[in-house]
């Protein structure tokens, strides 16, 4: 059969020309068949039916009768997807079949593409404002490297919305719920010239938080952002078409609560100073020492430029955005004044793309397009020293808590004499540490896909995607606390030889045996048993936390990284019958290496060894070390994760008859070197993991048994595992199943359309169910779970039943109201070990019910 027309003004993940559903308009659809969806995962129009690939489809109806108010409540009926909101309002991850990337940093990219009306959206921050206007959401599961520019290693979300309209309409809505929450939306559109057609829409939605600070009388979690967007579509010609968007999106809001799952041995010291801390977890009431604070801005503008001269087509979509992100955080999560931290950060993206595709009657068609990135990312950030830190950390080190509160001398202070540091100066800078991080990526590729139909109903795809991705990148840190800049093992060498070793080239002079019994004593730390041949310092080591930084780029380590590498993708379709469509096929996707913007990014073992105790005196010969670079307590980490490369072999079948549709993917997906980003309590460690793998399925059914009603059906399971992991922070995790990847999940809906007659009034109900079956939330955590002996893992289990019911009239006034999480099912999101209190488990805790009523006119 002849390939499906592709259809001018398309994104990248597409764009279908298609009218609003207006309640006074007439839909001008490409097709007649209303159960006939059409979508452009493969940037070809096509039916959902006839696309050869896992994808999940969420329209604009079902958006607003499930009161989906952004991607992160996408998840609910779209069971391969996960989206988490963790630290501030920005730090959110999307997860596609277990494999995805956490965003609480700038330099590492998603390993799920996010794409907006064909744009690129390269932080998930850049994709968390409302969805006003969309007419769909497409879902695309598995690697797509082939034909999306840009980190899609584990797949797509790609938003479309709707484009402006000859023909003049529009909606306004307004909601009320729970908690306050007001959404107000609205969108008009229609012709300015024969030939030039507008439409602005724009949101906003403001709620009170949901959780409360009781100490400081404020509420936490709320909800306050807004956005707007004009578009104008210009025809001059029947084959020419341009598309121009500028938006912009606001978010300040009070983010996120953190409540206390195990309360550690520091709680003690910290009720000593005042402090308070809340174990009841979804009590949703915390303790902090200040409100925190989440700003976002986003904005920006594309032009998409489509040109169908016949048999083949153009298209080209120009972008250029701004990100813009500020947040204020207590990150110890008590009432006391411990540590707080402000990143600022900035992100400019300019990117282009350019395809032509064809559209003959003979045998083979054709896709071939280039993709340009250019993006400049710049961060300033710090952490504050609150003035209750040191008397914490006096009390926990054994100083008495009665000498300690009165300000009376104590155990810092002896120490501050001992290694001859100013008094009263540990814990008591203004700043810890402060950073400067910026980074340069241009990345580039070119893409395309050969269809060939040698019969009716057989198609052959081969496809290719070459990309060339290069990163600079820059890196200072500067560490204010005294005692983080002395190496405990070498200041004791230092005192136990008079001063007379005070250098590496010192010690390193002295004959080897006496080089081994310093050693021996300066890492020996002091107990009953090992006194006085021991170390007393040692026992401060817990207490240096975030130690000197080596700036990047230096005389070894340029700070740099460039990766190209060549993807592929062969499938076969077949049309078994008009009802029926089977497909297999093998693709491989790339994601570039990924930066640690963080104060957390250290010299890799290859460029530098620290020694015992992480001496300076002690370190063998390195690049580092010899080019005079090396700083006290400088240890090795991860300044880069190389790339991830995936591969994926599926099967599928997809099938539509009367009253029933049912899609059927079978996959076996491999990511090798996946960039884990785990949280260690005091830091952020970047680890290519060997390889992970996941083998499952996805099906999704809808069946229309009557006029009228509909069920659908979608199921996804799992089974997931590192097949290679030795390097983790937990130690070696390989033949390990990874955490937080639920075996089955299943979203399921029932809808019942009642219709009054011939007046065309109608009564729409809507009830849906969102599971996750009950799984660890992650492989344990580096502090707590150590301690313990990894023998306790917490797990969730997910169970959220979502409701609504619109009475929609014939002259376009709809009524409805909703509850989300009806049942009020609670649930821990994740996990982390508390932020310097060793012992203490904390986490987030999922959204309380919520409900409300709607008022909707469309014209």
């Amino acid at each position: 059969m002849k390939i499906t027309k592709f259809l001018t003004a398309t994104a990248v993940g597409g764009l279908i020309s298609a009218v609003p559903a207006y309640a006074q308009e007439v839909q001008e659809e490409e097709t007649v068949d209303d159960n006939v969806i059409i979508v452009t995962a493969t940037k070809r129009a096509q039916s959902l039916q006839e696309t050869p690939i896992s994808v999940s489809v969420t329209t604009g109806e079902t958006l607003e009768a499930a009161q989906i108010r952004d991607v992160l409540d996408l998840q609910t009926v779209t069971p391969s997807l996960r989206v988490s909101q963790l630290q501030t309002s920005s730090a959110s991850t999307f997860i596609i079949r277990g494999f995805g990337n956490g965003d609480n940093n700038f330099g590492i990219e998603p390993s799920v593409g996010v794409f907006i009306d064909g744009v690129f959206r390269s932080r998930s921050a850049a994709a968390l404002s409302d969805l006003p206007n969309v007419q769909r959401i497409e879902v695309l599961n598995g690697p797509q490297s082939t034909l999306f520019g840009k980190n899609a290693s584990a797949g797509v979300i790609s938003v479309i919305t709707r484009e402006p309209q000859f023909e003049f309409g529009g909606a306004v809505e307004a909601s009320y719920g729970n908690f306050n929450s007001v959404v107000l939306k609205a969108d008009v559109t229609g012709p300015i010239t024969d030939n030039i057609a507008f439409s602005v829409d724009g949101s906003y939605n403001r709620r009170d938080g949901y959780s409360t600070i009781l100490n400081l009388d404020e509420e936490q979690n709320d909800r306050n952002r807004w956005s707007a967007r004009g578009q104008l579509l210009i025809e001059p010609s029947p084959d020419l078409r341009i598309r121009a968007i500028a938006d912009y999106s606001r978010i300040d809001e009070v983010c996120c609560q953190v409540s206390t799952v195990v309360s550690g041995p520091v709680t003690g010291a910290l009720n000593l100073v005042g402090g308070q801390l809340n174990t009841d977890f979804f009590s949703d009431e915390v303790f902090l020492n200040f409100v925190p604070t989440n700003e976002v801005d986003n904005y920006g503008g594309s032009i998409q430029v489509d040109w169908d001269a016949g048999p083949i087509s153009v298209t080209s979509i120009t972008s250029y955005r701004e990100l813009k992100n500020f947040f204020l955080s207590d990150i110890d999560y008590t009432s006391a004044s411990l540590a707080t931290e402000t990143r600022d950060q900035d992100v400019e993206t300019f990117t282009q793309e350019i395809r032509i595709t064809s559209d003959f009657d003979g045998p083979i068609n054709f896709l071939l397009g280039g993709f340009y990135f250019d993006e400049s990312i710049s961060q300033d950030s710090a952490i504050q020293n609150g003035s209750d830190i040191r008397d914490v950390f006096e009390i926990l080190a054994g100083g008495n808590p009665a000498d300690v509160l009165a300000g009376l001398p104590s155990v810092f202070n002896g120490v501050e004499a001992g290694l001859g540091l100013p008094q009263e100066s540990i814990f008591n800078t203004p700043l810890l540490t402060s950073e400067q991080f910026s980074m340069d990526n241009t990345s580039w590729s070119i893409f395309g896909t050969v269809d060939f139909e040698p019969v009716d109903g057989l198609v052959f795809t081969g496809g290719f995607n070459y990309t060339d991705d290069s990163k600079d990148f820059a890196l200072a840190q500067q560490s204010f606390d005294p005692l983080g800049q002395v190496n405990l093992v070498d200041a004791f060498i230092v005192g136990a030889t008079a001063g007379a070793v005070t250098t590496r080239d010192q010690f390193q002079a002295l004959p080897a045996a006496n080089q081994a019994a310093l050693l021996s004593v300066a890492t020996t730390p002091c107990t009953a048993l090992t006194a006085p041949n021991c170390n007393q310092l040692i026992g401060l080591a817990a207490f240096q936390f975030q130690p000197p930084f080596v700036t990047i780029p230096n005389a070894v380590e340029d700070g740099r990284t460039n990766d190209d590498k060549f993807t592929y993708l062969l499938r076969a379709s077949y049309e078994i019958s008009p009802e029926v469509n089977v497909y297999a096929s093998y693709a491989t996707g790339f994601k570039a290496s990924s930066i640690n913007l963080s104060r957390d990014s250290r010299p890799s073992n290859d460029v530098f060894t620290a020694g015992p105790g992480g001496s300076t005196f002690a370190a063998p010969s390195s690049p580092i070390l010899d080019a005079g670079l090396a700083v006290p307590n400088l240890v090795t980490g991860s300044r880069f994760a190389g790339p991830e490369e995936a591969e994926v072999y599926e099967v599928g079948i997809k099938a539509q008859w009367p009253g029933i549709g049912v899609n059927l993917a079978l996959f076996d997906q491999t990511i090798e070197g996946f960039q884990s980003f785990a949280f260690t309590g005091t830091g952020f460690a970047l680890r290519n993991a060997g390889e992970q793998s996941v083998q499952g399925f996805e099906l999704d059914v809808n069946v229309q048994p009557t006029d009228g009603l509909v069920f659908t059906f979608a199921m996804t399971h799992l089974d997931p595992l590192f097949d290679d992991f030795p390097g983790s922070v937990l130690g070696d995790l390989t033949g390990q199943r990874p955490g937080g990847i639920p075996a089955w999940a299943i979203a399921t809906s029932a809808t019942y359309t009642h219709e009054f007659g011939a007046s065309g009034n109608r009564l729409i109900t809507r009830v849906d169910y969102n599971h996750e079956s009950n799984t660890d939330i992650n492989n344990g955590l580096p502090e707590f779970n150590t301690n313990v002996g990894n023998t306790e893992i917490f797990r969730r289990e997910v169970n959220l039943v979502n409701a609504s019911m619109t009475l929609a009239l014939d002259n376009g006034l709809e009524v409805g109201i909703y509850g989300r999480n009806l049942f009020d099912d609670r649930y821990i999101a994740t996990v982390f070990d508390g932020v310097a209190q060793s012992g203490t488990v904390s986490g987030y805790p999922s959204a309380p019910r919520t409900y409300g009523g709607v008022v909707r006119f469309k014209f």
